[in-house]
């Protein structure tokens, strides 16, 4: 009687925030040696995610293939003009916190997940999980929710790396025992540490540990039950990190220009809100004015109003770059002291027209596909900036002012259990720039976080659904 061949499957251990460069070095010391047995095994490949660069929507790539906004989620926080999802006084979304919940109903209806096509899945601290079973998704439900609250608004730093811990484990005996075909397992200790002590601190040494710990058994129980061949591990990051010096209260700023507005926390407005500020990450913010219309407006019917607030943005040391959607298939980019351009896409075709600066510094581009438009700004200060800026500016939920912060700034100068001292979500190279390990060689160089959707599909055998953003690597 022979034995059956297990069935191929992969693993993606999310390393939640951690820099190219800080895992580089780590492997080099021989602090990560599972890391180090991925890295020579299949390489470490760096690779560019998605704006905005933050937790949970970042994986959206990871599980659909396709850019946040592209699906519904145009940013941590956002405003429903339409009033189609969200209801009254407010009309916003904060996935920091109990709406949480409701990121898979607000994911766009149709776009399949991994855990939809790959079955069984798994799925551990992943803020997408559409097609999870309840039992089959770790971090959900009401004790871990009051779990990761409670560390979260304690400023726990411990506490959080023992989550790490503790899912970890769980997720290990699961693998061992159930077998999935597709588990992603996202580890966010390396993030909170950052957050609260940089990007080199002692403590995202530790949790770098916990993620090269939880590789090496996930490899040693497949070594031992004869699944190696068939088993996939790759090791990701969802964003970068660049430190902040400067916190921006910028909700308190439009307000002082003599709007009022609506912010989280203290999102019930006593009078007619006139802005929506939005922040995420928090080096990125959607701002949403004419908040009374069902449609979303585009620039050249705001600038009579909205100019003057734009114009005193433009000003702000904080402010790297503001984009204003134009049309759905065009945005003006402004660069603080270095003019304005014009980005236009259609048909898979990306344009950028310096006008009276170039602020993105990558000179004039026509025509270019996405592959041709990530190499021309891959080696720039924004790589892949317009196939990203294309994808915020067009989403439908997306605001009608949308800022990208300056180094060494972040938009939120209060409400942060853990003082930040680190930040990211803005278009900046160190946000943007992220590791990808992967423990066979691909056929072609990866790209960009998309092309994991594309790559899973094809590691597993399936067909890679239509509309995903990314191409396999294999």
């Amino acid at each position: 009687m022979t034995s059956r061949r297990p069935e191929s499957s992969v693993i993606l251990v999310v390393a939640d925030g951690v820099r190219s460069d800080t895992l580089r070095k780590a492997i080099a010391s021989g602090q990560t040696p599972a890391l180090a047995r991925l890295a020579a095994s299949g390489g470490q490949h760096d690779i560019t995610t998605v704006f905005p660069s933050v937790t949970g929507l970042a994986y959206a790539p990871f599980v659909a293939g396709r850019s946040p906004a592209a699906v519904g989620l145009p940013g941590l926080r956002w405003y429903d003009r339409t009033r189609s999802l969200l209801s009254f006084p407010h009309f916003t979304r904060s996935y920091i916190g109990y709406d949480i919940r409701n990121v898979d109903g607000d994911f766009e209806a149709g776009v399949p997940t991994l855990f939809e096509l790959a079955r069984p899945s798994l799925g551990a601290m992943t803020m997408i999980g559409r097609g999870l079973r309840p039992q089959d998704w770790v971090g959900r439900g009401f004790r871990w929710t009051v779990r990761a609250a409670r560390t979260h608004f304690r400023g726990s730093l411990g506490g959080w790396l023992q989550i790490d811990r503790d899912v970890a484990a769980d997720v290990v005996e699961r693998v061992r025992r159930t077998r999935p075909r597709y588990a992603l397992l996202a580890l966010l200790g390396i993030d909170k540490a950052s957050h609260s002590e940089g990007h080199e601190g002692p403590s995202v040494t530790e949790a770098l540990r916990i993620v090269d710990g939880t590789v090496a058994r996930l490899r040693d129980d497949a070594e031992r039950d004869g699944r190696a061949e068939e088993q996939r591990i790759w090791v990701v990051s969802d964003h970068g990190h660049s430190p902040v010096r400067y916190h921006e209260d910028l909700a308190g700023l439009v307000r002082d220009r003599g709007h009022r507005v609506i912010a989280h926390p203290w999102i019930y407005a006593l009078r007619r809100p006139e802005v929506a500020v939005m922040v995420s990450g928090n080096a990125m913010a959607h701002l949403y004015v004419n908040l009374d219309a069902r449609e979303r407006p585009f620039w050249p019917q705001l600038r009579e109003r909205w100019g003057a607030l734009v114009h005193s943005l433009e000003q702000r040391e904080s402010i790297d770059l503001l984009l204003l959607p134009a049309s759905p298939a065009s945005c003006i980019i402004m660069g603080r002291g270095r003019g304005e351009a014009i980005l236009s896409w259609s048909n898979g075709q990306y344009s950028y027209r310096p006008g009276t600066g170039d602020p993105l510094g990558v000179g004039a581009l026509y025509s270019l596909d996405a592959d041709a438009a990530h190499s021309a700004t891959l080696d720039s200060d924004y790589p892949d900036a317009l196939v990203q800026i294309a994808h915020v500016a067009g989403g439908s939920r997306s605001g009608e002012i949308i800022l990208s912060a300056s180094r060494d700034w972040d938009f939120r100068a209060r409400y942060e259990p853990i003082p930040h001292v680190s930040s990211h979500g803005a278009l900046h190279r160190e946000h943007m720039i992220v590791p990808l390990l992967l423990d066979r060689p691909p056929v072609r160089s990866p790209m960009r976080t998309v092309d994991l959707m594309a790559s899973t599909c094809d590691a597993l055998g399936i067909a890679t659904p239509a509309g995903v953003e990314g191409r396999s690597f294999y």
